[in-house]
């Protein structure tokens, strides 16, 4: 199973997209907490499926629980918190969910987890990713930057 990650963020539309269609995702995987953010236009909700299908063909499903709480968020985002104190709680926050047992994995399989940070190395995306890899074994995880 391939799965995707990607962030819009420090991204044109014209980057974001042209690197999700030659990808070979087939659909976003909206992991964000809130999926109406106003930092990029083209990442809103209903703007973002708009875009997906006409520009990618692409299909569009935000799952939440693959999210963090807002505790958890405001805590590393606003009161500028230490990344390992978050990848703690996050980690900790997806076994409690039991992600690995009530996501589908058809919805996963060659899907491409969106969030906002630029880069993987600090952003759950990656976290859901591992996180499911070491519980479900056949994926291939690909970092879109």
């Amino acid at each position: 199973m391939k799965l995707f990650t990607i962030g819009f963020t420090k991204k044109s539309a014209e980057d974001f997209f042209s690197k999700l269609k030659r990808s070979g995702a087939r659909r976003i995987v909206d992991v964000r907490l809130n999926n109406v953010s106003q930092l990029a236009g083209f990442a809103k909700r209903n703007d973002l499926q708009f875009f997906l299908r006409e520009i990618c063909g692409m299909d569009y499903v935000h799952l939440p629980d693959l999210g963090p709480t807002q505790d958890i968020l405001d805590e590393y985002k606003k009161n500028k918190g230490d990344w390992s104190v978050y990848e703690q709680k996050f980690l900790d926050l997806m076994r409690r969910r039991q992600i690995e047992k009530k996501i589908d994995r058809a919805v996963i399989a060659d899907g491409c987890l969106l969030c906002s940070e630029e880069k993987p190395h600090h952003c759950h995306r990656r976290l859901v990713a591992e996180y499911l890899k070491s519980h479900w074994g056949d994926i291939e995880v690909s970092h879109i930057v």
